[in-house]
């Protein structure tokens, strides 16, 4: 069996460096803007700071993984292939991508950078996986939270390239890059903003003893009073 790899995430450098320093074995990040999934105000790296922080990365013998994993815009692919360029030119240790074009393009233009799949990407099946192996080089496929420890199993079994799988974050019910209910209450959606559940969108109302997390209006779940709201 391979070693196991510890994967953390980082909004910033600071982030990035504590993760580095506590034995992280990579640390995966995104631009701040809507090339990322996770494109929260005040949150992500700009070019710089990105530079930067992959230096810190390599010099103590860490990898970096750059998200470019939102879906590009029709007639306007340009900041998506600007994300693949520069994460490319920044000796990232991959890019981490869900919209095929943006695969077919990091393939083509850059073949030695390594190529992972997104989570968004929601390849949840031996034949969906190996699409992306064969087609685009792929070298590893973070899963959907949503499968089980013996579903996760059944697939290592039939695929060819790496898998990485979440075990920490939100306890959502969806499967990343299907939901719409984001983009339906508020117009804004990871695949094409890179925003889930945007912050200026979501407010807590108290209902009696109760706690309420609203979207958009729309109520997301009730929590008892001594219970921790999470978020919509």
């Amino acid at each position: 069996m391979s070693a196991l790899e510890l994967v953390c995430p980082a909004g910033t450098p600071a982030a990035l460096r504590t993760a580095v320093d506590a034995g992280a074995d990579a640390v995966y990040v995104g631009f701040n803007d809507e090339t990322n999934a996770r494109n929260f105000p005040g949150l992500n790296f700009n070019r710089k700071e990105l530079a930067k922080s992959i230096a810190y990365a390599h010099e103590h013998g860490a990898k970096v993984l750059v998200a470019v994993n939102s879906f590009a815009r029709a007639g306007d692919v340009g900041p998506w292939h600007r994300a693949i360029d520069d994460a490319a030119a920044m000796d990232a240790d991959a890019v981490i991508v869900a919209d095929i074009g943006v695969a077919a393009y990091c393939s083509e233009r850059h073949p030695e950078t390594r190529l992972h799949l997104s989570v968004q990407a929601s390849a949840s099946s031996p034949e969906a996986i190996q699409y992306y192996v064969d087609a685009f080089g792929v070298k590893r496929v973070v899963l959907p939270r949503v499968l089980n420890v013996n579903e996760i199993a059944a697939l290592n079994a039939e695929i060819t390239c790496e898998t990485e799988v979440f075990v920490f974050g939100g306890l959502c019910v969806m499967a990343e890059g299907r939901c719409a209910l984001s983009s339906y209450i508020t117009g804004l959606s990871p695949n094409m903003n890179g925003v889930c559940s945007p912050a200026s969108h979501v407010s807590y109302d108290e209902d009696g003893d109760n706690m309420v997390s609203k979207l958009g209006g729309y109520t997301i779940n009730r929590f008892a009073g001594d219970e921790t709201a999470g978020y919509p």
